[in-house]
């Protein structure tokens, strides 16, 4: 195995891709390889990609000439959704010398061989209904909160997504196997760890095995401070896991769940698995059992046939829901999707203008809750990068912070007052016990 090269590896898209690029940086550090930014003439370029925005080609373009720029016999590896989804396209990127989908993502040492540069790109990437592995994986290095791949792909196969056709079908490790890589991650140094996948809620059905039943065994580990549970479908968010989460010692009140329309009539077109009834008695549960949880919201606009009338159903619905934040999604047609076979295409200026409309929603919701929460004491988890001076960091309800840079915090929990919300966005606050000082 060659060893004293460097490689640089970039990451476009989710917790999930972050989660697994960490664990590929583990399996190239074993191999010999010192990690280095792009800019530091890396021996070897690997780029994780994603699919879900419509600027994957020129994302990776972009990535793939920087480092080139930096060192022109760099070899460029590119792996991820987008690998999958379009190898071939991804090969004619000049300076691309290899293409591998998702089954062979995780064996990319053995396909990298001599560094030697190829005139054409290399693909090898199989059909996505071959791959049926599953690789656990855990971030580590490159934040503060870790993520804990604990489920990949999907069985769901909305209109407008591609993921199924990229990761495959849905697959976990046992309980037992995760709890495992939760170990290793504390052992790393981890005191916050994001459970992430796909479709998280459909963990473990394979082993007959349930998300509740990983909640409840995680949080029996030691030296992880906070658990968090990142983006889960409403129908499977149970009454179970919400009240487990309210009583839980690790388990932090910060819930992010797929709306995707606020219109029974466009969900059904999506094909998603609720309607907004649903939707809604998961929100007024969570804010029974945990008045101060922070709740995220995915939202879609321009979902084809989605008329004037079907988006102020969705504003409405959001305006009166008791939510903290929305991430708002202009639709992209995705060749291979149901979605792209439906006739009432909205225009591009009106998704955008939808858009915009959400966004501003969103940034009052946010702000209302912020202003919730300012006089109340909270337990903060400071992160290590420092900006003129500062540092910040989030409360276990996911209220980002800031205060005075002080190293001896990074990666430390304290206990703080929030006393003021700063032009920014950002609130201020007083730090009252450093819990590890």
């Amino acid at each position: 195995m060659i060893s004293n090269k460097k490689v640089a590896l970039y990451t476009l898209g989710c917790k999930l891709n972050f989660a697994e690029t960490s664990t590929i940086a583990r399996s190239f550090a074993e191999a010999g390889y010192a990690r280095v930014e792009i800019e530091q003439t890396p021996d070897v370029l690997v780029v994780n990609t994603c699919s879900v925005t419509d600027q994957a080609d020129k994302k990776c373009r972009n990535i793939v000439r920087r480092v080139l720029g930096a060192n022109p016999n760099a070899y460029v590896a590119v792996i991820g959704c987008y690998a999958q989804l379009k190898p071939e396209e991804i090969a004619s990127i000049p300076g691309v010398d290899l293409v591998l989908g998702a089954n062979e993502k995780f064996k990319l040492l053995d396909h990298i061989h001599d560094l030697t540069k190829n005139t054409a790109g290399v693909v090898v990437a199989e059909a996505i209904k071959e791959t049926r592995d599953f690789v656990p994986s855990f971030s580590s290095g490159d934040r503060t909160r870790t993520f804990l791949k604990v489920q990949d792909g999907c069985n769901y196969f909305c209109a407008f997504c591609t993921i199924p056709l990229a990761r495959g079908r849905s697959r976990s490790a046992t309980i037992e196997e995760t709890l495992l890589e939760a170990q290793k991650a504390a052992k790393a140094g981890a005191k916050e760890i994001v459970l992430t996948g796909v479709n998280i809620g459909d963990f473990g059905t394979a082993h007959n095995e349930t998300l509740l039943e990983l909640v409840q065994e995680l949080d029996k580990i030691e030296g992880i401070e906070r658990f968090r549970i990142s983006s889960i479908e409403p129908n499977l968010l149970s009454n179970e896991i919400i009240e487990f989460v309210a009583q839980s010692n690790k388990f932090v009140p910060h819930f992010h769940i797929p709306l995707q329309s606020g219109s029974d009539e466009v969900l059904k077109s999506m094909r998603r698995r609720y309607l907004t009834g649903l939707y809604a008695d998961r929100i007024k549960l969570i804010r029974e059992v945990m008045p101060d949880a922070c709740i995220g919201v995915d939202v879609i606009v321009g979902f084809p046939g989605e008329s004037d009338a079907h988006f102020q159903e969705t504003f409405d619905f959001l305006h009166q829901l008791d939510v903290s934040y929305f991430h708002v999604f202009t639709y992209s047609e995705r060749a291979n999707t149901t979605a792209v076979r439906i006739d009432d295409v909205i225009p591009m200026n009106i998704r955008q203008q939808r858009n915009k409309q959400l966004r501003g929603l969103s940034l009052k919701k946010k702000r209302a809750f912020y202003d919730s929460q300012l006089g109340t004491e909270h337990t903060v988890l400071f992160e290590g990068n420092e900006q003129d001076g500062q540092m910040h960091g989030f409360t276990e309800n996911y209220v980002k912070v800031t205060t005075d840079w002080n190293p001896t915090l990074v990666n430390k929990t304290a206990s703080v007052k929030l006393n003021s919300l700063l032009p920014d966005g950002i609130v201020d606050i007083a730090i009252l016990t450093n819990t590890e000082a």
